[in-house]
């Protein structure tokens, strides 16, 4: 199989990856899950007070990685420092309620303390909910002021806009603080069993990247809140089975094909308490896809989703009596997909993106609706829109492209005009995987990066590009957690294939003491999804170097449908999932048996959720023959999944029944070519047990020989130190019995 390098492909080993090393030391799976982190000292949730002059940041213990504290450090002088201790103020965390365990296994959050905070938009106040309570710390003095201290959890708290009010989500309905007399008020008071008020719908966290369900008016005066109501949506009953019993939990999950819960948006008058109910069309069978208001609170932008999810429409409300009408429609044969690419403009106008001309570009609209003029345009797309100066008239942007046009395994930050043509200025160099995040005005960012040499690091940046100041250098010098290690650190590759006119990327790792000569085992790790692609010129995952360690070549190549590109290239899965992702990893499996050090006959695939998924797949696809596979909480029968993930990629099994039985992997497990290593997590909520159980029956049924790996209590992802160590161990004992680890001389 043909193969075409990259423009500027990276070869880089890891003797040169650091200049200064100390004595060569193999990494461990034992080392790797344990404290201190191996990545360093690396900011999350960075994000810049509204009027630049600090940063906030969270930063995990040395001393438990589980465990986060609030961080900020001034953009001036002065160094950083420890804004919330969380187990100064909370030492004993208590169990999470139900709803809170939820939330964030939808926010894909897996650890404790602070996990989470927010600005007012003076930059007065920084509010961290933690452990199901909510404190405030003040930046004048550094004050923290605990609000809550209840039973109940509070959730999804903010700080409204100009700092006069805290609101929080409790036992199903919304209620704010007066931060100037500390009384509490509830918004709503009917929240109970089915109906929930002011809280993203299962199907907002899992799919469409909404976590909140309330938003507040620039000046107070409103908030729009949303009503859900579940009892439309079928009841699945899911075992949550831990290590001391099991208990049955009624769990309300919208499958494909079936209900959704009923959504609906209304407006509260925070003053009056008088709330309306927002016209979102006669079709209640809709998805309440995003909510943004006018700089001045005076309009409310609503963008409602057709249930197939082939029609976008951005709604104008009137908050004082919840009229509506639509200013600006977006369509698709396929899906419109969903972004936070919208930003209102301070004399009425908007910028907003789409795919028309096939790839995801910016818009300049009027206040009515039409579109004035593209802002980008070109055969790349954007990542995400960051910023918008309106005194300079600056509109800054992150995308995958060099030259004009798309380089995937990159990401920069660009800026464009507002007003006139010219093509895109890089703000941030070329190399490695750039992310920003802007204060409101968009004169100045936060920058985090990483590249195969560096680990994440994040820095202040004035909207130029001119660096500031450190938030976390994390320096890979003597003291980095990963030094000792760095000098085994795997070569890398990058290069092409080309799939039905669509050029995909792939991406090598080679053990240290690669030798041409001899033959190698290979693992192929793969996702293969709709999702942000897995190749890039980024910071290898700790557990990539378990694996050279271990003498295997580590493979990965994002196929057709996987990651922000095109939409031909995303959309070339759309009905037939499991089918163009699959083909594009057989043109891989050829390449690979055409590379002379490559052991044709010893290589696996590994996968977690859609790329459990895709291993099942591969295991049962005659081309591949594949000697074994690991498959991790796999969907194996899409009719199980629920409907905005699903029937965006696959319809209805009503509309699209071939599609589903194609893709039902328990109709192929005849054709395994391989050993099989199955797990799933006993109390998974998104990827139900059922698609493991379904497997596990067939395989029994047909006498057929597999291993098992069951982790009770956990959900969708395995947390904690000892558990990952114990599932590494089970991978690398696994691959160790099936493959082989040690490299063999070439004949």
């Amino acid at each position: 199989m043909r193969t075409v390098l990259l423009a500027s492909s990276l070869l880089l080993s890891a003797a040169t990856a650091q200049a200064q090393t100390t004595d060569p030391a193999v990494l461990t799976p034992e080392r790797v899950f344990a404290n201190p982190a191996l990545n360093g000292p690396v900011a999350q949730g960075v994000s810049l007070s509204p009027d630049g002059e600090l940063v906030a940041f969270l930063r995990a213990r040395e001393d438990d990685v589980s465990v986060l504290d609030l961080w900020a450090a001034p953009t001036g002088e002065g160094d950083p420092f420890k804004l919330i201790d969380a187990r100064a103020l909370v030492p004993d965390a208590g169990e999470l309620s139900e709803a809170e365990k939820a939330r964030r296994e939808r926010m894909r959050i897996s650890q404790r303390g602070v996990v989470e905070y927010s600005w007012d938009e003076q930059g007065r106040y920084i509010l961290a909910p933690l452990e199901g309570d909510i404190f405030l710390a003040s930046r004048e003095g550094g004050d923290i002021r605990r609000l809550t201290e209840t039973e109940a959890d509070e959730i999804d708290a903010k700080v409204s806009p100009q700092g006069n009010f805290v609101s929080f989500v409790r036992d199903q309905d919304l209620v704010i603080v007066n931060l100037a007399d500390g009384q509490e008020r509830p918004v709503t008071t009917d929240g109970e069993g089915l109906i929930t008020w002011a809280t993203a719908e299962f199907i907002a966290q899992e799919e469409m990247d909404r976590d909140t369900g309330y938003w507040w008016s620039p000046d107070e005066r409103f908030i729009a809140l949303q009503r859900t109501d579940e009892s439309t949506v079928d009841i699945i009953p899911r075992l949550d089975i831990t290590g001391g019993g099991a208990t049955v939990i009624e769990q309300r999950y919208p499958r494909a094909g079936r209900p959704n819960a009923l959504v609906e948006l209304w407006v509260q008058d925070v003053a009056s308490g008088r709330r309306i109910k927002v016209d979102l069309g006669a079709n209640a069978d809709i998805y309440l896809a995003r909510v943004n208001w006018a700089t001045d609170g005076s309009v409310l932008y609503v963008q409602r989703q057709s249930r197939d999810q082939q029609t976008l429409d951005l709604l104008r409300v009137d908050p004082a009596t919840g009229a509506s009408r639509v200013i600006a429609t977006q369509t698709s044969d396929a899906w419109v997909p969903l972004t936070h690419d919208f930003k209102a403009l301070r004399d009425g106008r908007f910028i907003w993106s789409d795919e028309s001309t096939g790839w995801r570009h910016l818009y300049l609209y009027d206040a009515d609706g039409r579109k004035v003029r593209a802002i980008t345009s070109g055969e790349w797309p954007v990542k995400a829109l960051n910023g918008v100066n309106e005194d300079t008239g600056e509109v800054f942007f992150t995308a995958s492209m060099r030259d004009g046009r798309e380089y995937p395994i990159e990401q920069q930050l660009f800026r464009a005009s507002l007003t006139t043509d010219g093509a895109p200025v890089a703000v941030t160099p070329q190399g490695g995987w750039w992310s920003a995040s802007m204060n409101r005005t968009a004169t100045a960012y936060v920058g985090n990066y990483n590249d195969l040499r560096t680990p994440p690091r994040s820095g202040l940046y004035s909207a130029d590009g001119t660096f500031v100041r450190w938030i976390e250098e994390n320096a890979l010098d003597a003291d980095h957690p990963f030094t000792p290690f760095v000098s085994r650190r795997p070569s890398v590759e990058f290069g092409t294939l080309e799939s039905d006119g669509h050029t995909l990327v792939w991406q090598m790792a080679r053990p240290v003491d690669f030798d041409p000569t001899k033959s190698y085992p290979v693992v192929m790790q793969v996702y293969g999804g709709p999702s942000g692609g897995g190749v890039r010129n980024g910071w290898l995952p700790a557990t990539t170097q378990l694996l050279t360690e271990a003498g295997y070549l580590v493979f990965r190549l994002d196929n057709r449908g996987e990651g922000d590109r095109s939409a031909a290239f995303k959309q070339a899965l759309y009905l037939t999932m499991g089918q163009p992702e699959v083909d594009d990893q057989v043109l891989a499996i050829n390449y690979l048996r055409s590379l002379p050090f490559v052991d044709d006959d010893r290589i696996a695939a590994m996968g977690w959720s859609y790329g459990g998924f895709m291993t099942l797949h591969m295991l049962t696809e005659p081309r591949m023959n594949l000697t074994s596979a690991i498959s991790g909480a796999p969907v194996t029968d899409w009719s199980l999944y629920d409907t905005h993930y699903t029937e965006r990629f696959m319809s209805t099994p009503e509309a699209n029944p071939d599609g589903y039985a194609a893709s039902d992997v328990v109709d192929q497990l005849d054709q395994l070519t391989g050993r099989l290593l199955l797990l799933h997590g006993m109390a998974d909520d998104n990827v139900i047990f059922e698609n493991a159980t379904r497997v596990i029956d067939a395989l029994q049924a047909s006498s057929t020989p597999f291993e098992m790996m069951l982790y009770p209590g956990q959900r969708h992802g395995i947390r904690g130190n000892e558990r990952q160590l114990q599932q590494w161990r089970t991978y690398l004992d696994f691959l160790d019995r099936t493959i082989g680890s040690r490299a063999q001389p070439t004949q």
